[in-house]
Parts: structure tokens; sequence; C-alpha cells
């Protein structure tokens, strides 16, 4: 009898196979990122840029602007109506709290203020975007 050619996996190539599939399924869950976080990233990173564009042209008219928290979003008290700042969150899961009106200027150096958000759908992850009234606003994992 003439011997036949073996056909088929040894359980070593199998094993082999297993383990780069489950490290590559690995890496893919790890790439994967929270849509609402990256949401909410966003949101608070837009609210600091236009917290900051307020505080400049606060500063630059010599007059107070606050922001505060409304049902529709928020709102920059203090500026005219031309200054052509949102006043709307772009994700409308995003909601803010505020313990008081922000208070933007006109002076250079304002007190330490914060504003906590999150979204609706999950309000147990927060950012707070803040400020200790010298540096810029800036966006922070944990509450100031």
């Amino acid at each position: 009898m003439t011997p036949r050619a073996s056909r088929g996996f040894t359980l070593l190539e199998l094993l082999l196979v297993v383990a780069i599939v489950a490290m590559a399924s690995a890496g893919v869950a790890f790439a994967l990122r929270d849509a609402g976080q990256s949401r909410l990233d966003r949101e608070a990173q837009r609210l600091a840029a236009l917290l900051e564009g307020a505080r400049a042209q606060s500063r630059s008219r010599g007059v107070m602007v606050r922001w505060r928290s409304t049902s529709q979003g928020f709102a920059f008290d203090g500026l005219p109506s031309d200054s052509a700042l949102p006043t709307t969150w772009d994700d409308l899961e995003t909601a803010a709290y505020s313990a008081s009106p922000v208070v933007l200027g006109p002076e250079p150096i304002i007190g330490a203020q914060y504003i906590r958000l999150w979204q609706q759908s999950a309000p147990e992850r927060s950012l707070w975007v803040s400020t200790d009234g010298l540096r810029p606003f800036t966006v922070q994992n944990t509450e100031p």
C-alpha cells in the first residue's frame, strides 16, 4: 500500500489562526470609540472656543458679557445681535449647567468659573469647561 498524503490543517495551525483573529478583533474593539462621548467631546471643545471668542469680543468692545444655559441651548448676554455667535448645541442631546452666569469680561482677569456638560441620554458622563480666570477655557474630565 502506498501512504496517502494527509489533508487538512494541524491543530497547531488552527490555534494560530484563532489567536490571530482574536488579536485583530480585540484591536478593532479598542479602536472603536463611543459615539456619544465623541459628540460630547466636540461640544465641549466648541463651547470652550465660543467662550474665548465671546471673551475677546467683551474685552475689545468694553462691555460685560455673560454666558448662560437656556432650554434651547445657551445665550451670550451683553453682545449685540450681530456678533454671529451660535446659541444652540450641534448635538441636541447636550445639556449644560453652571451655578451662576459665566462672566466673560471686560476685565482681563475674570473669576474662576466652570460649566458642566453632559448628554441627556447618559448623564453620568460629564465634561467640564473651565478657567481659572487668567488662562483660556479648557475641557476637563474631572470637576475643577
